[in-house]
């Protein structure tokens, strides 16, 4: 009777102390795979906040794992039908007003995207913050109400990574992107990014709103609504292409 208890025991605390021993790439990694899935499609609503004015753009997202993003305007109406591919290391942005591709230099990620406080690499994740990055637990913290693990993360060398240093929170149920402050060369912090109204999205539940705050600019931020997301339909590569952009509706 005492080994059944013992057993029952070691059964139902299996849960707490696998998550204690996950490393801290294999939390990033299930964070990440939660976010994209397989591919993903759906519509989102960003409002990009200013002390005097407010912007609000809506678009159609689709992505096949970190390799294959696309993304189209559908309003405002001056901005609809823009289109921004990226392929593997590659960025395009299709301007209809004046019926023109243009390709996105590396040199460019890390320029605001649209206006807002988001960047390029933020939009079509060149860089993934799994491959990308070394990756340190640096223990667990309580973000508004959230038990999350504090993972710091820094660049490899050789990696073409637009942020000196990213640390971010992961929520221990969950695996969500919480929290995140963005660093730049100088170990200066430029942006911090909070999530929240987790909700069911097709197959999962995952964070529907996403605010975006520069650090020192005051009334200033970006928010990512979230509208309506699905995960692991069927998507060909095929889809991801510069002719594709112009026939996108």
């Amino acid at each position: 009777m005492k080994k059944l208890l013992i057993s029952f025991l070691m059964l139902v605390g299996l849960p707490s102390v696998q998550a204690q021993d996950l490393g801290a790439k294999e939390i990033i990694r299930r964070a990440d795979d939660k976010t994209g899935g397989l591919t993903s499609q759906g519509t989102m609503t960003m409002t990009v906040v200013r002390p005097d004015w407010s912007r609000t753009i809506t678009m159609k997202t689709w992505s096949k794992s970190r390799e294959y993003s696309l993304v189209l305007i559908t309003a405002p109406a001056k901005d609809k039908g823009e289109v921004f591919l990226k392929i593997k290391t590659e960025m395009w942005n299709w301007v209809p007003s004046i019926d023109k591709t243009i390709k996105i230099p590396p040199s460019m990620m890390l320029q605001s995207w649209m206006g807002s406080d988001f960047t390029n690499d933020d939009l079509v994740r060149q860089s993934s913050i799994v491959v990308d990055y070394t990756h340190k637990l640096l223990g667990r913290e309580m973000v508004r109400e959230m038990d999350c693990y504090k993972i710091e993360m820094v660049p490899l060398p050789d990696a073409a990574v637009v942020w000196g240093k990213v640390i971010m929170w992961i929520t221990v149920k969950g695996f969500d992107q919480w929290k995140s402050e963005y660093y730049d060369e100088d170990n200066t912090l430029v942006n911090v990014s909070n999530s929240y109204d987790i909700r069911k999205m097709g197959d999962r539940d995952i964070p529907t709103r996403i605010e975006m705050e520069p650090k020192n600019k005051k009334g200033q931020k970006t928010i990512m609504h979230i509208d309506d997301m699905k995960f692991n339909t069927s998507l060909n590569e095929s889809f991801f292409s510069q002719q594709n952009m112009k026939k996108i509706r």
